[in-house]
């Protein structure tokens, strides 16, 4: 027999999967009528509410995404600090086994999610009665709770500050198209490209089983020179640096180059790169205070949040004018 779950309520009553997580346990927000309603459908149902410990936080961090390994360590240090503050215990697991996930659930009282993860797996959590963070993008208009970076605004801020400089030829250096915050790095990048006459700006995403050099070389094939680089996080930047100084580019004399995450390489090389910083501790401590506030406060609002914690550029030496 299927286990009976607050989203199974929420079907069976029509009511929303907040309304009934709300009725149940006692809070405010909901009618009494609505109560009762959602009170005899999940006897009816045979709901059980899991045992689940009201000061234990699960923290679940997509295990293959290897690109992003320090600002997953960055969130799990802000929850950590926040989860000491307000005395919660955590679990935490890198993980994309959906039956681990399920059994994760049962012991928390909430989750933050990390990551990408598979829609079947998202589903078996968002069933459980327990309120969920995601620190990934959603689908549209998703009812869930978001904590994340500001990427759309952190791609304008970087058009902003290359158009500055003087750059006119602009190049996005894509990697993985599949995940959302590169693809919004880019449409923030474009939204003030297209508005700026004169300039142009190429989006590069190297065939499967091609490298950058190889893709670069098709474009500076087709194309006049570019003089900047944006790429989609700093291991892409290292990449194009190594790539353009084995070409004979003098950085930034001859192009500039601005990565994404600040993460520790960025000033471990030289040119130092120009980058933009993730506050990923900042992530982990305010999405571990919406789980505590979906916990603990009664009267905190239904509606499903979106909370960006804004990104800043860090400028090195990896960017310079544009050449003559």
């Amino acid at each position: 027999m299927a286990r009976v779950t607050i989203q199974t309520i929420a079907e069976e009553t029509g009511l929303s999967k907040f309304a009934v997580s709300r009725a149940l346990s006692g809070k405010s927000g909901v009618s009494e009528a609505t109560r009762l309603k959602v009170a005899e459908t999940a006897d009816r149902l045979g709901y059980r509410k899991a045992a689940a410990s009201s000061k234990l936080l699960g923290v679940v961090f997509d295990d293959n995404d290897v690109a992003n390994t320090e600002l997953h360590m960055q969130i799990q240090n802000g929850v950590q600090r926040e989860a000491q503050i307000l005395g919660y215990a955590l679990r935490i697991r890198s993980t994309r086994n959906g039956v681990e996930l399920e059994a994760l659930a049962e012991e928390c009282s909430g989750i933050l999610i990390v990551g990408l993860h598979s829609q079947e797996n998202l589903k078996r959590l968002h069933h459980a009665d327990i309120p969920i963070v995601r620190n990934s993008w959603l689908e549209p208009l998703e009812p869930v709770d978001q904590v994340g970076a500001t990427d759309h605004e952190a791609g304008s801020a970087v058009g902003r500050f290359l158009l500055k400089l003087g750059h006119r030829r602009i190049v996005y250096v894509h990697g993985d198209p599949r995940y959302r915050g590169r693809m919004e790095r880019l449409y923030g990048l474009r939204e003030v490209c297209e508005r700026e006459p004169g300039v142009v700006l190429h989006d590069l995403i190297p065939e499967e089983g091609r490298d950058f050099g190889e893709a670069f070389d098709r474009l500076a094939a087709t194309v006049e020179k570019p003089s900047a680089f944006f790429c989609a996080h700093d291991g892409l930047a290292l990449t194009v640096i190594s790539e353009l100084l084995a070409r004979g580019y003098r950085i930034p004399r001859d192009a500039s180059v601005v990565g994404f995450g600040d993460y520790s390489a960025a000033q471990q090389i030289l040119p130092q790169l120009t980058t933009v910083k993730v506050p990923g501790v900042d992530i982990g401590r305010m999405a571990t205070r919406v789980l505590h506030q979906r916990i603990t406060n009664q009267d905190f609002p239904d509606c499903p949040l979106r909370l960006h914690v804004p990104c800043r550029i860090i400028e090195r030496q990896s960017t310079g004018p544009a050449p003559a």
